[in-house]
């Protein structure tokens, strides 16, 4: 686990995903700035090649270059979008095993969470990005959990919401976006999920899409045995010319329906307005008081 952050560290933003514009940037620079930190913008931040923030090389220069600097305590990535899966096996990580440091992010950056954890045993945030800090509709829980998960005064995560089965559970947090968790699938970073909590968000996919996804999940043996299922935000779901006629909510359900492990919906994070900041690679409880339930870092 890496360190807490304290005023005057040194962070830095990059932009490893898809592009994004210099007022953005700019934004968060001064969003960071308010929190005491001193903040360095990748050398390819503002890059375009299509829809990405540079060419794979320019990306992976900078994720190479925060991951190897010492003075660097927390990497931002700028937005997501697509684009870490076609460089995340050409970067070594292994100075984070002696030096670790928080990276930050969601959607996309599952990739680098979910690779960081299983290959590498970091743990890291799930959070808000720059793209979004100047964000007026986002939740001021969506900012001060991301400020306390980094500055070390983290606390429950109490939400209302429906759960399948309820029961205290215990395990290691995982997941993030469904779709990145599903291209991860035969690689180097594949999640082991057995006695995990096991977390699922989305946006903008089709609903037979979300049981596509989740029934390779299932076929690969990644539903065996979880101790939790937690889904999140799924948000601007589509659907086809002949309607899927089920809920993203009723979906999971149906999927989940033979397992032993409770499933708990409406978590607050992910493609949402109130986006709430967790560990990805800690171990947690959750407890559960009618439609009422905490998670606890433990």
């Amino acid at each position: 686990m890496p360190s807490y952050l304290k005023a005057g560290d040194e962070v830095a933003i990059i932009s490893p995903s898809w592009a994004i514009e210099e007022d953005k940037i700019n934004a968060a620079v001064l969003f960071l700035e308010n929190w005491g930190l001193r903040v360095r913008t990748g050398k390819n931040v503002l890059k375009r090649s299509g829809p990405f923030a540079g060419t794979d090389d320019e990306r992976l220069h900078d994720l190479k270059e925060v991951t190897n600097d010492k003075r660097i305590r927390a990497v931002f990535c700028a937005r997501g979008g697509y684009g870490l899966l076609k460089i995340i096996n050409l970067t070594d990580f292994t100075v984070l095993r002696r030096e670790p440091k928080w990276f930050i992010g969601f959607s996309d950056i599952t990739v680098l969470h979910i690779w960081l954890s299983e290959i590498y045993g970091i743990i890291t945030v799930h959070g808000e990005m720059p793209l979004n800090y100047s964000g007026s509709d986002k939740s001021e829980a969506t900012f001060s959990t991301l400020h306390d998960a980094l500055f070390g005064n983290y606390g429950p995560v109490s939400w209302n919401g429906r759960v399948s089965r309820p029961s205290r559970v215990t395990g290691e947090v995982t997941g993030g976006n469904l779709s990145l968790i599903y291209s991860l699938m035969g690689t180097r970073g594949e999640p082991l999920t057995r006695g995990k909590i096991l977390f699922i968000e989305d946006v903008g996919e089709y609903y037979y899409h979300l049981d596509r996804m989740l029934t390779s999940l299932r076929l690969a043996g990644r539903l065996n045995g979880l101790s939790a299922l937690v889904a999140g935000g799924f948000s601007k779901m589509e659907d086809t010319k002949i309607p899927w006629g089920k809920s993203a909510d009723e979906t999971i359900a149906e999927i989940t329906g033979d397992r032993k492990f409770p499933v708990y919906f409406d978590f607050p994070a992910g493609h949402v307005c109130d986006n709430r900041a967790f560990y990805i690679g800690r171990r947690a409880e959750i407890t559960t008081d009618g439609n009422n339930f905490t998670l606890t870092y433990i």
